[in-house]
């Protein structure tokens, strides 16, 4: 399958942000209010210097949309959301293994970009490959064949059939069920095995890429590949309030609710 391909400029003094994996709504409520408080300082901290704002999937930990219904929560955070829309702010979600049954409601609303696969920018002079990360590599067949399940639309819209209240409820529950939840057992395996970054060298075979870009796997990491490639795992802000920044070069940074 070929890989779309598009440019955009960052103004000096500028940067492209990147963020995956808040889960909001997870392990319960206060707790995640205390993280979505920490994401809303972020993003005031960065508005100044931010040209564009990738959200990198699973910002929710169950993100449904039915036709008139949307998730209740985070009002602080879509709030932020649309006031950095508003400003200018350049928004591109990615959408994660949890919220991939995201439709129109971001676009309408925030006038964001949503974008369901992975996809290379070039930005200024460097090329990004950009995904959430699941679902990528060789092997990993039984979540290949479920997350093909979940996207398929008859699934989807049968799905929409069932009252928001169970539809939540059922979708919540499944997704708790993830390994994210047990973060004794995270580990990173090591670059021969680890399917993201099997995945970014495969295609570097292919074509040139500065900068792999994902989520999901909730472990921080920029690694090297080779001389001139970096692989970079943003973690996530369960544990790690981790994100990425881009003007020269990439870094991988970590929140400071004190910063300036």
């Amino acid at each position: 399958m070929p890989i779309p391909s598009r440019s955009i400029e960052i103004p000096a003094g500028k940067y492209a942000y990147f963020a995956s994996d808040f889960h909001f709504g997870i392990p319960d409520y206060e707790t995640s209010l205390a993280r979505e408080r920490e994401v809303c300082i972020w993003l005031d901290q960065i508005k100044p210097s931010a040209e564009y704002l990738f959200l990198m999937g699973d910002v929710w930990d169950t993100w449904l949309e039915y036709k008139k219904v949307i998730p209740k929560g985070t009002t602080r955070f879509l709030g932020k959301l649309a006031a950095l829309s508003d400003a200018g702010v350049h928004i591109i979600f990615f959408t994660g293994n949890h919220d991939l049954w995201t439709r129109d409601y971001f676009t309408q609303e925030l006038n964001i970009e949503v974008i369901h696969e992975h996809s290379t920018f070039k930005i200024n002079q460097s090329s990004v490959h950009l995904g959430h990360g699941d679902g990528v590599g060789p092997g990993d067949k039984k979540y290949k064949l479920l997350k093909a399940v979940l996207r398929n639309k008859i699934c989807q819209f049968l799905y929409r059939n069932v009252h928001p209240d169970l539809g939540f409820k059922i979708a919540s529950f499944l997704s708790k069920q993830g390994p994210k939840h047990k973060y004794k057992d995270l580990e990173f395996f090591g670059e021969d095995k680890e399917l993201q970054v099997l995945y970014a060298k495969e295609l570097l075979q292919k074509q040139h890429i500065d900068y792999f870009v994902f989520g999901h796997r909730h472990i921080p990491n920029h690694l090297p590949l080779g001389a001139k490639s970096h692989f970079i795992n943003l973690g996530d802000w369960l544990s790690y309030k981790t994100y990425a920044r881009l003007g020269e070069t990439m870094e991988l940074l970590t929140f400071d609710k004190n910063s300036a």
